[in-house]
Formats: structure tokens, sequence, C-alpha cells
């Protein structure tokens, strides 16, 4: 009998970042103290969930937290997937105060050589159809980041994928408006159906405010 197929988007756990700059794809910025224990609570959450294969973005702090998620279970695969990694974008390097000066909004008045997010939900896109082909049935974490995740959901709720509705998941059902670091956004497709958008949305931050980031959030 055929079973649902589920695709979980995890946003990595906080960045260490003490100099507070806009990373971006910019190499190095690992987790945190506090990330790291973000997603071991992620990772207590997706104890009791059969996973098939975890995917991750290229970045060195979406490959920690894949890690983490995989500390227990060694005989899962992990796959980097380009389709994963974080937004192109123009503010790479500069004061993140910057960035929540402009609400974080990495799109409006930047050159045409970034992606807006149509492009980011294209790559997403791709990315869910692959899973949706190589894993029926079955369930697989992606490990990602804010923005790609947050316009993701966004497409599949059939919303316009424009920046000012980047912090609007909590209009659709949602219990927060934006991706929390090491959170779980599960998209589930019903068994044989056809339809490019999931048949469920749900979404969790498997932590409590004890280990919530209260500080400048990176988008």
């Amino acid at each position: 009998m055929s079973t649902s197929t589920h695709i979980t988007f995890i946003r990595h756990g906080q960045v260490y970042n003490p100099e507070k700059v806009v990373y971006g794809r910019l190499p190095g910025f690992p987790l945190s103290k506090l990330g790291e224990r973000q997603v071991q609570a992620a990772a207590e959450a997706l104890r009791e969930v059969p996973v098939a294969a975890v995917f991750s973005s290229p970045l060195l702090r979406a490959q920690q937290t894949a890690r983490l998620l995989l500390a227990e279970r060694p005989e899962v695969p992990l796959y980097t997937s380009e389709l994963l990694n974080e937004v192109r974008f123009f503010f790479e390097g500069q004061p993140m105060a910057l960035l929540a000066s402009r609400n974080w909004d990495l799109y409006t008045d930047v050159d045409s050589a970034y992606e807006q997010p149509p492009d980011v939900v294209a790559r997403a896109r791709e990315f869910l159809a692959q899973v949706r082909r190589d894993y029926a049935g079955k369930h697989v974490l992606a490990v990602s980041h804010g923005d790609v995740i947050a316009f993701t959901a966004l497409w599949a709720f059939g919303a316009a994928l424009i920046p000012a509705n980047k912090h609007t998941l909590d209009a659709y059902g949602l219990s927060e408006d934006y991706p929390s670091p090491a959170s779980l956004l599960t998209f589930t497709y019903a068994p044989d159906t056809d339809d490019e958008r999931p048949t469920e949305i749900t979404y969790r931050r498997p932590y409590g405010d004890d280990l919530a980031d209260c500080g400048l959030s990176p988008k």
C-alpha cells in the first residue's frame, strides 16, 4: 500500500557571529553553542521519525546542523545539495543592523544579478521534485536557510512571492511568522498525488523560549 511522502525543511541553528555581519554565502560562520543546543532539540523531536536521507546546503552552518541531526543515525546518508543553498544576495559582509533597518529585505533595489524570491523557490521546487521521485513514500530531511524555507512555504500556500510577504507565515496558520533556527517545517504529499504543492504543511519550533534567539536574527 502506498504511503505519504514527507519532506521536512530544517533551518540551521543559530550562528556564531560576534561581529554581527551579514554572512550569506561567505565561508565560515559555524553554529554557536546555542545553535548546537537548538539543533539537538530538533534531533530529539525527530527521534522516532524513520528518516531515509538528509540533504543539506553546502554552507558550514547547515552541514554542522545536518551532522548533529545524524549523530545517532550513522546508517542514514547525508547528501549536499546546491538547491538548498542560501539566497545569492547583495549584502554579504555588511552590518546586520543594515538589513534589520530594511526589515531583512534582501531583494528590493538590488542588481538583477542577484536572486529574487521566485528564483529561490524555483530551485526549491526542483529539489522537491527530485525527492518525491527518488524517495516516494519516505521521510527526507532538508537542511537549508530562513528565506529559502519561508518563500517555499509561501509558494506552497499559494501566496505572492514578494519581499513584503516574507514574515507572514503566521497568516497561513503556522505558529511563527518566519522560520526559527532549527525549526521543522514539513511538507506532506498524499500517496499518488500529482499536485506539486503539498497536501499538508506543519511547522514546529522544537524548543522553548530558553533556547530562542533573542538577538538580531539573520533574516
